[in-house]
């Protein structure tokens, strides 16, 4: 009997036995499990970069640089045409107030110092033609106060609350009445004989001239300023239009070249339109300015600066006029000491001031004046101021020999006296006034016609233009559809 062979190596297909692993025991912690490191958060991005980005992209084809192109030519048309619009409209409307607002204005201001002062030398002529005075100068002083009056009136509602210029009115409508308080008492006292009507018209005088008048001619003066100022809004070109225009015009070309370049074809439809629209506004813009300036400077140069000067010179005759009255309405009572402490008759030497400051603006306004209309009734004035002085100094001489009667006579008498040249130059210069009024007018309206309908016709034509340029650039587009 056989026994089977023993052996240490185990039989085929039986696994030798391993250790169980052990459990993990409760209490001993094992090895740490290494943790992962959480990713980083993507950094935000605005939708302004990413619009750049995409714009950025675009731009490497060909379709969006058109689309590019196309955009910034529409801007450039349309920012010309609202610059263009923007800047004419501010020239008319300086233009327009030039015509209709600042230099009526600046006229009735004369008017206000013409009136008082006139007032002033009519009260002075009733005074002396004595208990009888005239109808006819008592008329005028009361046409004079109503005139100034209505002026003032208008002039406030047409000045800004708190300025300069409606202080000044208020302070003359204060005024106004206390001086025909003073002329009233004046003429009281003159009808009875009493010598005090003198002192009360004396009193009226120098209201008038130290207080009334200077507040006129500062009123006056404020009014002359605001028409510069608006002359000055009116006349300049429109220089950043202008530039903007040219601007516009030169990328219309250079996108017309670059459409060359790239196809061949010599001219887009779109693009010509666009180009054509804006070379009108452009034309037009400048074109307008130039006549507008050309006839605003014509209005100023030929117009307000003689207006200036005749009102001046009239101003000047009323003084005058006013101080021969008061030589004799006083009576040598109110004198003047000069700078050489020599003693003079206040009024006397104030006549001889205001006659020569006369002279001087007869010689302006002629030189001025730029037709024989205009010229004509300043010779007239002058050749009546001529006969003015010499016959004032046949006057002096017979007032310096106490002849009082014959001076009265040679003042306010009805042959030869020196109030009949008075009322010559007046009229004279009443007529230059009214002929340079309308030469400023038909000027001033010239010129602000040459801007009618620039505003609308620039914003019109420049819309018109960027669609042009944008429907010239979409036929391009279409060709990559």
């Amino acid at each position: 009997m056989t026994q089977p062979q023993k052996s240490s190596t185990a039989p085929p297909g039986t696994a030798v036995p391993t250790m169980p692993a052990l459990p993990p025991q409760p209490g001993r912690p094992g090895p740490p499990t290494p943790r992962r490191a959480p990713d980083a958060a993507p950094a935000r991005r605005t939708a302004l970069a990413e619009g750049v980005d995409q714009l950025r992209a675009a731009a490497t084809t060909e379709p969006g640089r058109l689309r590019a192109i196309g955009a910034l030519l529409a801007v450039l048309v349309v920012a010309f045409g609202a610059v263009a619009a923007w800047q004419t409209d501010s020239r008319a409307t300086a233009a327009d107030d030039v015509l209709h607002h600042s230099q009526p204005l600046s006229s009735d201001a004369a008017a206000i110092y013409r009136s008082l002062a006139d007032a002033d030398t009519m009260a002075a002529s009733g005074y002396l033609a004595g208990l009888q005075e005239p109808p006819a100068t008592r008329a005028q002083y009361e046409k004079d106060i109503k005139t100034a009056a209505a002026k003032l009136v208008t002039a406030a509602a047409n000045t800004d609350p708190g300025s300069s210029s409606a202080a000044i009115i208020t302070d003359l409508n204060e005024l106004l009445p206390q001086y025909k308080g003073l002329v009233e008492s004046a003429r009281a006292n003159n009808r009875q004989g009493f010598p005090v009507g003198g002192a009360y018209l004396r009193a009226a005088n120098d209201t008038m001239q130290n207080q009334m008048l200077p507040k006129a001619q500062k009123l006056y003066k404020n009014e002359n300023a605001r028409l510069n100022a608006d002359y000055g809004n009116a006349t300049p070109y429109p220089w950043f239009a202008i530039a903007l225009g040219l601007l516009a015009l030169g990328g219309l070309a250079w996108a017309q070249r670059r459409n060359y370049q790239r196809t061949n074809r010599v001219l887009n439809s779109g693009l010509v339109a666009a180009s054509a629209t804006t070379a009108v506004v452009l034309l037009w813009m400048v074109v307008g300015h130039t006549v507008a300036r050309a006839g605003l400077n014509d209005s100023f140069d030929h117009g307000v600066k003689s207006l200036n000067v005749l009102h001046n010179a009239q101003i000047a005759s009323l003084k005058a006029r006013s101080d021969e009255n008061l030589i004799l309405v006083s009576r040598g009572a109110a004198t003047k000491t000069l700078a050489n402490e020599e003693v003079v008759d206040a009024y006397d030497w104030g006549y001889d001031q205001e006659i020569a400051a006369l002279g001087r603006g007869l010689e302006l306004a002629d030189s001025l004046a730029d037709d024989s209309a205009g010229r004509k009734p300043v010779a007239v004035a002058n050749s009546s101021m001529q006969v003015w002085k010499s016959r004032h100094d046949k006057v002096s001489e017979a007032n310096n020999a106490g002849d009082y009667q014959a001076a009265r006579s040679g003042v306010i008498g009805d042959d030869k006296s020196t109030g009949e040249c008075f009322t010559s130059v007046d009229d004279s210069l009443n007529l230059a006034l009214k002929h340079e009024t309308e030469e400023f007018k038909q000027s001033a309206g010239d010129g602000l016609d040459a801007m009618t309908g620039l505003t609308a016709g620039a914003a019109v034509l420049a819309l018109l233009g960027a669609a042009g340029a944008v429907l010239g650039i979409g036929r391009r587009l279409s060709e990559y559809r």
